[in-house]
């Protein structure tokens, strides 16, 4: 979704850093920028609050390790109180910001960048950090209270099909963190089926994210073993590595190197066509929130091999790309709201739940 900001004003940027030598160097390459206003700075999380509150700017440069209030949390206040586009600038070294920047996506923030390390190009890092920052800007973002995302709200379900199922498959993209979050948390443990995930991150920030997830939900989330078969994983849920494709042959994980898919790599399409093929009618898969086109044509390959595909809808979705291109291709069965995409995936399956594996 895109938001009203008038392309031929400057961009009102609030930048967020507590590192005087990284804030200068964000400084120096905004102030480069004819199309870019800074209207202000803060160097902790309370102040940053307060001045979004104040100056109300279009999008948000946000470190994470801040004295005081730290980056989550300001996240979590800004995106209660006043909504804005968050770009997350973190470490990607330190297992404790890496947490605490899953926690601020799953809060709100829109997307993550690694810091400038000095080892890049001449200028690769400050044309990334152009790109992110006016892209995120353009996402509208909602209220978002953290607490909402624990507690989703029961909904009716579809009634459970005849044939028993093998797998569930959900691919993500921006805004999934928080996604994927509230769809396992509303799936009971234990899950009598594998549950495969592609979710598009940065490959610098996805070393902890299973470990992140595994910390959130109640199921054991980690990260795809190449040979593993789908009869001995039920009740695991499955991310693909960073920088593969996930596939299934055979009954059994696979990676793949081929070329990236809409620039993803892993693809969610990639993964859902080679469900289709293998499983075909034995798939439950939802595509969740995203930008791009990613996992519409799998989707849509999974529907024509007997398999139940569902959509999120626009109202709760970060970015509505990747549900959009699935809907408008017929891909998806069911297009729900987020927190119904977990309890009809349960009831899709057809299978018994309860029991098996802790």
């Amino acid at each position: 979704m895109s938001s009203p900001v008038d392309s031929r004003k400057p961009l009102r940027v609030l930048l967020v850093e507590d590192s005087p030598t990284v804030l200068a160097h964000i400084r120096d390459v905004l102030l480069d920028q004819s199309d870019i206003e800074i209207v202000g700075e803060a160097s902790d999380g309370q102040q940053a609050v307060a001045l979004c509150t104040q100056l109300r700017p279009e999008v948000i440069s946000m470190d994470m390790m801040l004295p005081g209030m730290d980056g989550q949390a300001a996240t979590e206040a800004i995106m209660a109180h006043c909504p804005t586009p968050i770009l997350i600038v973190s470490s990607s070294t330190n297992r404790g910001e890496l947490l605490r920047t899953y926690e601020a996506l799953a809060a709100g923030a829109v997307e993550v960048l690694e810091k400038p390390n000095g080892r890049q190009p001449p200028g690769e890092w400050e044309q990334r950090y152009l790109r992110l920052l006016r892209l995120v800007a353009r996402i509208r973002v909602i209220t978002h209270v953290r607490a909402q995302h624990l507690t989703p709200t029961p909904t009716p379900t579809p009634a459970p099909l005849p044939a028993p199922r093998a797998v569930l498959a959900l691919g993500a993209s921006t805004g999934g963190p928080g996604a994927l979050m509230q769809v396992l948390q509303s799936l009971p443990r234990p899950v009598p089926l594998p549950v495969l995930i592609v979710m598009h991150i940065n490959a610098v920030f996805s070393r902890g994210f299973a470990e992140w997830l595994d910390g959130q939900t109640p199921h054991r989330v980690r990260y795809a073993q190449e040979g593993e078969s789908l009869q001995d994983i039920p009740g695991d849920v499955i991310l693909a590595p960073p920088d593969v494709h996930l596939v299934v042959r055979q009954g059994r994980l696979g990676f793949s190197h081929a070329s990236p898919r809409f620039s993803c790599r892993p693809s969610v399409d990639v993964l859902f066509e080679s469900l289709a093929t293998e499983v075909g009618p034995g798939v439950v898969a939802a595509l969740l929130t995203g930008m791009g086109r990613d996992g519409a044509a799998g989707l849509l390959a999974i529907r024509r091999a007997g398999g139940s595909t569902i959509a999120q809808d626009e109202q709760t979705s970060m970015v509505y790309g990747m549900p959009r291109e699935a809907a408008q291709l017929g891909a998806a069965e069911r297009i729900l709201p987020l927190n119904e995409i977990g309890p009809a995936m349960k009831s899709l399956s057809g299978v018994p739940w309860g029991a098996g594996p802790t």
